[in-house]
């Protein structure tokens, strides 16, 4: 009984919060399904109507979508490629005892603390600026032409941006894992003469696997709404180069002012969202109950 009494007082305790919670994710979500079968524009709010799916036809046979959903998901994977192998390495070269050993880890993990748009606007001018910035000036000290990173490597540019502001998330859960790892399973491994990529391939690895997956799962949930650093360097372009999803629907929302096709479209990207969510946690997710 008493059990009982405490699971129901800890219920109790804990269901104002989740109804606020509740509250809060329902009502945006259900406004979003109403406008996205409605006809509603805001240069144009007296003619609304019941349109039915015709939002979403219109956002799918669009021309930039597809390219939208594969730069979205170029984005999130190439993202995740990066910040998982230089945080595996970047961990296991902090992870040595080495004068200055806090020191190096503070300034590993400050790009985390910057602001996306703040992160973005840095790269932007002060390292991939055709004239002023860092790259240039390195290509020209070799007697090359700059490269216009954000004109002609859109894409690569966001990706690169967006992998250095989450390679800090990525080794401290590294990191984290590495710590945990028993000194005495890699000092016998080292005794009976196994060599250091056979120590990383069958005792490091298979350690960090679970830390692996808790990346991956939390930087896909977050990647895949990725905004702030495309407004603030290619505005979705050239053209639709760089164009991701969220962009598309903020493009939608607010220079074309359509609100029901911008609904539509926020509605396909949460259905995207939960089927790529679905796929990562039946692929990945069974090593978190390791």
């Amino acid at each position: 009984m008493s059990t009982q009494s405490s699971r129901f007082a800890a219920r109790m305790m804990v269901a104002p919060s989740v109804a606020l919670l509740l509250i809060w994710m329902i009502v945006p979500l259900a406004m979003t399904l109403y406008y996205s079968f409605r006809l509603y524009r805001l240069i144009s709010p007296d003619r609304t109507g019941w349109v039915g799916f015709n939002n979403y036809l219109w956002f799918v046979n669009s021309p930039d979508f597809w390219l939208a959903l594969f730069n979205t998901l170029a984005l999130v994977g190439g993202v995740l490629i990066i910040t998982v192998v230089l945080g595996m390495l970047i961990a296991l070269l902090i992870d040595q005892p080495v004068k200055g050993q806090g020191v190096l880890r503070i300034l590993v993990i400050a790009p985390f603390f910057v602001m996306p748009p703040v992160a973005a606007s840095i790269w932007e001018n002060l390292f991939m600026h055709p004239q002023n910035g860092l790259f240039a000036a390195v290509a020209r000290s070799f007697g090359a032409q700059p490269i216009l990173f954000l004109e002609n490597y859109p894409m690569l540019s966001v990706i690169g941006i967006v992998s250095w502001e989450w390679l800090p998330f990525a080794t401290l859960i590294l990191l984290t894992a590495l710590q945990s790892l028993s000194s005495e399973q890699l000092e016998a491994a080292e005794m009976d003469g196994a060599s250091a990529l056979s120590r990383f391939r069958y005792i490091i690895l298979p350690h960090a696997t679970r830390a692996i997956t808790v990346v991956i799962l939390i930087q896909t949930i977050f990647l895949l709404g990725i905004f702030g650093e495309i407004f603030t360097t290619t505005q979705g372009g050239p053209g639709s180069a760089s164009t991701t999803l969220p962009y598309m629907i903020f493009k939608q929302a607010i220079a074309a002012k359509d609100i029901g096709r911008a609904a539509a479209g926020g509605i396909i990207a949460v259905i995207l969202a939960n089927i790529v969510a679905y796929f990562l946690m039946r692929s990945i997710g069974k090593h978190l109950d390791a």
